[in-house]
């Protein structure tokens, strides 16, 4: 590697604006863009800048250090639930207070500060504190996928780093840097939904093309029976189960390469393991959802063609088409509504078995 900003492709202006603030930093820094945009990257690429003497070489030991997240002056905070705990935040401060073991700085990363705003007990107000009276050699990172109104009071004791979203040109990209073929990374750019990690995952899948095929085949096989619509529901939910391996695999990876810095550094285990697993875990929840929205937008997509198909000659006066208008338009909107209900922690086969019994009217 030879610049810790090289990674992060499509992302100029982010870059620019770190690459400025690497010298002369302040005390807080709040990243923010859309899911799979390069924050995580971005964060990461940051803390290493910080933290090596060369602003980010790429070949040092301490960039090596925070790009394996080994450094133990830089500090991921975790969550344990779908909300920061007051408990997490007030940790994540205590560890702001310490002096840097190095000649860097204490580096606090809170990733997804807009989940400090919900909860039971909010702890936006404890965040906020920390970022008030900070420590001299204390950097604090943030990151939000969208950034609330009720945000507003910690944006203003932050400098913003805003990062786009990946375009399926700049997702390809990066995977055939990394290794893929173009083909095969394209494809995985195109279902990854501007998602870089999301890419990573698929361009390793083998199945991807299988699943593509098996939501789209979807309206042609719901045939009116419940027991078709059951048996459709079925194969989306196991095929979920099959779409988390390569993600599974790659975490596998991850954490073996952990415990090899571990060894290398004398360490008999990697540090936060029950963290990093926890973390894991998250992923997969989320990767599964994003899974099922891919799912919902080739399905979207089948019946949208369909409904432009039927509009000419529906405009003609030709009754069947008009009715093949009317019901596209309402299966479009049985999908939406499946989407949105996503974000209610709703059971996965349930809503799909719901799904497929209101889509076969259609």
């Amino acid at each position: 590697m030879s610049d810790v900003f090289e990674q992060l492709v499509g992302q100029d202006r982010a870059v620019d604006s770190m690459r400025q603030h690497v010298a002369s930093p302040v005390h807080a820094y709040l990243f923010s863009g859309p899911g799979g945009s390069s924050v995580r990257d971005s964060l990461v690429a940051f803390a290493a800048a910080l933290q090596c003497p060369r602003h980010g070489c790429g070949a040092c030991e301490i960039c090596r250090l925070v790009f394996s997240e080994q450094d133990p002056d830089v500090y991921f905070a975790e969550r344990s639930g779908v909300a920061w705990r007051m408990e997490e935040i007030r940790e994540a401060e205590r560890v702001a207070r310490r002096r840097p073991l190095g000649a860097g700085y204490q580096i606090v990363v809170i990733e997804d500060v807009e989940l400090t705003t919900t909860g039971a007990s909010p702890s936006s107000p404890a965040l906020l504190k920390s970022l008030e009276e900070p420590p001299t050699r204390t950097i604090f990172l943030l990151s939000a996928e969208e950034v609330p109104r009720e945000l507003d009071t910690i944006v203003s004791r932050c400098v913003e780093v805003k990062l786009r979203a990946l375009s399926e040109e700049d997702l390809a990209s990066i995977l055939v840097r990394e290794g893929a073929a173009l083909d095969t990374a394209r494809s995985a750019a195109q279902a990854a939904n501007g998602n870089l990690r999301r890419a990573r995952v698929l361009v390793r899948d083998v199945d991807l093309a299988t699943r593509v095929a098996r939501w789209r085949s979807v309206p042609e096989r719901l045939t009116g029976t419940l027991a078709t619509s059951a048996i459709v529901a079925q194969e989306i939910t196991a095929s979920l189960d099959e779409a988390i391996t390569p993600l599974q695999e790659l975490q596998d990876e991850e954490m073996a390469r952990r415990a090899s810095d571990a060894r290398e550094m004398g360490m008999r285990a990697v540090a936060n393991r029950r963290d990093v697993e926890a973390q894991f875990k998250r992923e997969q929840r989320r990767f599964r959802l994003d899974e099922l929205r891919f799912g919902f937008s080739a399905l979207t997509s089948v019946y949208r063609d369909r409904l432009i198909e039927n509009l000419d000659a529906s405009a003609g006066g030709d009754a069947r088409s008009e009715y093949r208008v009317g019901a596209s338009l309402r299966a479009i909107d049985a999908v939406a509504e499946a989407n949105r209900r996503l974000s209610t922690n709703v059971d996965e086969s349930l809503l799909l078995h719901d799904l497929m019994f209101t889509l076969m009217e259609f």
